[in-house]
């Protein structure tokens, strides 16, 4: 990991820049690839994943036999975990549920916003080299409960081609039957623009390798997309109360994701780098994906800062997917973060629980975009329609200021909507 103490504010925008950020070559792939499936469809699919996961498929489209004798392999431990996971993501966003809006703005004018769920939605649910069933119940849960109509989910094949169990147990979980073994850009171009199988969808949802996430940018302008999601990120706020044990094994948790991933330990004691620097190597020795881990804290830092105020506004400005605040007095620097996707408070709070259990959502902005946006919640999975209803004498009360309003626009047509109602064939 790089050191740094005390770098001046005006080196911080080159130091929080992420590794995956202006890749050209993935970018130009991207758009290739998009292309593709745009003129091609499912042939391209077929193709596709032939070419880059070397895997050839008869049908990317699983039948339900083959995704009901995938689940069963999975252990009745692993099936008790999901199912305590499953109630407490299914608590938390359920508590989540929009109310309804209804507002008397002045006397015959009533407004309203009622809340809908996104018709049809498609869930990228990474696998490779580790299949992400937890996305699957951070996604589905969701949308099953803002009881989004048609569900469809697309995740990389095996290399024999089949569905990894645990994904297809908790798919299965969460009620979605509709499964594509077709992953990375190709994946969310079938989405975006659909094809003789897929239908084009309302919104893509899910996290991905840098190529996911250049693609859902790519495809935002034909299709919403719940953000940009790309490798995984985890900052560590650290003082001498923390536990150097616990911060290595945090650092380590997201560096595993992928060798483009990133982590940061940020401290205000130099003491704690060594003792964690000790502890990193210790636990990186004994992990079977300690190759991914290695390569990606070579892109990663360690940063001491004496004052807690440039902390703060580091960690704000670097706007981390996960944040740890390991310090005596958590909620002092916690509650000054405006900037980021999830706040892990305390010694005891690994970010693990976020990924899996504790009920949060753990599909979360990345690259800078806490900045603007945040991670997946209920409402991400419905859209908000207003409504207005005027009886006469509320059109009356409001249509000199609506004319007066038109007029110095220069529409007067508008005025025109309101005259006319108001004075018969009055017009301007």
């Amino acid at each position: 990991m790089k050191r740094y103490i005390e770098p001046k504010p005006e080196t911080w925008d080159q130091i929080v820049k992420r590794a995956s950020q202006d890749n050209m070559v993935v970018e130009r792939r991207v758009s290739q690839i998009l292309e593709r499936v745009k003129k091609d469809g499912d042939k391209a699919l077929y193709e596709l994943t032939k070419e880059i996961d070397n895997v050839s498929l008869k049908s990317f489209l699983l039948e339900q036999s083959v995704i009901d004798s995938s689940a069963k392999q999975v252990s009745p431990q692993l099936v008790e975990a999901i199912e305590i996971a499953y109630s407490n993501i299914e608590k938390f966003h359920k508590a989540q549920f929009p109310q309804d809006i209804e507002v008397e703005t002045m006397s015959g004018v009533k407004c309203m916003i009622k809340s809908f769920p996104i018709e049809k939605v498609g869930l990228y649910i990474p696998g490779g080299t580790a299949p992400l069933f937890s996305t699957v119940l951070m996604l589905g849960i969701p949308a099953l409960i803002a009881k989004c109509k048609d569900v469809i989910m697309f995740t990389p094949p095996l290399p024999t081609g089949g569905l990894d169990p645990t994904i297809a147990y908790a798919a299965k979980r969460v009620g979605i039957s509709k499964i594509v073994t077709v992953g990375g850009a190709q994946a969310i171009a079938a989405m975006a623009y659909g094809t003789e199988v897929v239908d084009k969808r309302d919104k893509i949802f899910g996290p991905g390798n840098s190529y996911v996430a250049a693609a859902k940018q790519q495809v935002s302008s034909n299709v919403a997309i719940d953000m940009v999601a790309g490798p995984s990120e985890l900052m560590v706020i650290a003082t001498s109360e923390c536990n150097p044990t616990f911060v290595a094994a945090d650092l380590l948790s997201q560096a595993e994701h992928g060798p483009d991933s990133q982590v940061f330990l940020i401290t205000n004691n130099v003491e704690i780098i060594e003792r964690v620097s000790i502890e990193l190597e210790k636990q990186l020795a004994k992990l079977p994906r300690n190759s991914i881990a290695q390569k990606a804290l070579e892109n990663s830092s360690i940063i001491v800062f004496k004052d807690f105020a440039d902390i703060v506004n580091f960690a704000n400005i670097y706007a981390p997917e996960h944040l740890i605040v390991a310090t005596n007095n958590p909620w002092e620097i916690a509650s000054k973060i405006r900037n980021a996707g999830s706040v892990f408070i305390g010694n005891y709070s690994p970010e693990s629980a976020g990924d899996y259990a504790s009920g949060t959502n753990h599909t979360l902005p990345t690259a800078g975009w806490a900045k603007s946006t945040g991670g997946i919640t209920l409402d991400s999975f419905m859209h908000k329609v207003s409504f207005q209803e005027l009886t006469s004498e509320g059109l009356l009360n409001l249509s000199s200021t609506i004319t007066t309003m038109a007029i110095e626009e220069k529409l007067d047509a508008h005025a025109n909507a309101v005259l006319v109602r108001v004075n018969g064939d009055d017009f301007i």
